[in-house]
């Protein structure tokens, strides 16, 4: 599986685009701190037609310690949730 990463990504919106990889730059950083200013704030991100990013709260739980096998206590911890889009999801099973 081929992996993309941010260099690519700048590459492909500043061609499709017609901008500079600079102007490409700046338009995804913008937009990827506009998904992570929301999701700081706790607002879910639906991006139409592709998917829907949740920030999610894991509550506290216990848990064992996999070398001591000793019962431990696993604290809260925040995370993020994505849910495929329905049209996205049909496209990858097509």
């Amino acid at each position: 599986m081929k992996k993309i990463n941010k260099r690519d990504l700048v590459e492909a919106v500043a061609e499709r685009a017609h901008l500079s990889k600079k102007e490409a730059r700046e338009a995804l950083d913008v937009c990827f701190d506009l998904i992570e200013e929301s999701l700081l704030k706790g607002e879910e991100v639906n991006i139409t037609n592709f998917g829907v990013f949740t920030p999610k709260t894991r509550a506290s739980r216990d848990g064992t310690h996999p070398k001591e096998h000793t019962r431990i206590r696993i604290s809260e911890s925040k995370s993020i949730s994505f849910r495929v889009s329905k049209f996205l999801k049909a496209k990858l099973n097509q």
